[in-house]
């Protein structure tokens, strides 16, 4: 049983430029953070969200679950990160704080605030792991991507994934645990 199609991703329609900027809208903050915490940099993560967009458009054609479309779009920009850190084995951070947060009329000043914090705790603590060992994590705690298919994509074995895993949980709780004291 097939699913519709939708325009963007028919292979027999020219590219429907408003169904294109929906997709991205859609996945663009989800894409743009995944990518955010493999490479620690605010400029890197906007210039290989849009090389992961431009990908996906290019390929969309190999798109036949719309279901399954998220995950795709994931792996696109996971191995485009990784081949960014592949090339540039220079890694420099920046702040999150740069990035202006949307602001819904729900979010009390407080909890805004509150968000923030969590956000560079969390940041801080990613900074602390390996390339790797965030690399692993991410993909298999954030994405959920199973760790065979974790190894495949950090090009390794199952087993150290699992290490990089371990690794990058004792680190992150101790980061988090001295961040309570």
């Amino acid at each position: 049983m097939s699913n519709p199609r939708s325009p963007i991703f028919d292979s027999h329609l020219h590219a429907d430029t408003d169904a294109e900027t929906q997709f991205i809208q859609q996945h663009l903050r989800r894409i743009f953070l995944l990518i955010y915490r493999m490479v620690g940099n605010v400029d890197d993560a906007q210039d290989l969200t849009q090389e992961t967009f431009i990908k996906a458009l290019q390929r969309r054609s190999q798109v036949k679950d719309l279901e399954k479309i998220a995950g795709w779009l994931s792996r696109i920009a996971t191995n485009t990160a990784i081949d960014f850190l592949r090339r540039n084995r220079r890694i420099s951070f920046s702040n999150m704080n740069d990035i202006p947060e949307p602001y819904t009329s729900e979010q009390t000043p407080e909890q805004l605030l509150l968000r923030g914090e969590r956000k560079v705790h969390l940041d801080d603590g990613l900074a602390v792991l390996t390339e790797r060992e965030r690399m692993a994590l991410l993909l298999r705690d954030v994405e959920e991507i199973p760790a065979d298919q974790v190894a495949l994509q950090m090009n390794c074995s199952i087993a150290t994934v699992r290490s990089h895993i371990a690794n990058a949980r004792i680190k992150f709780r101790r980061y988090w645990e001295s961040r309570k004291s």
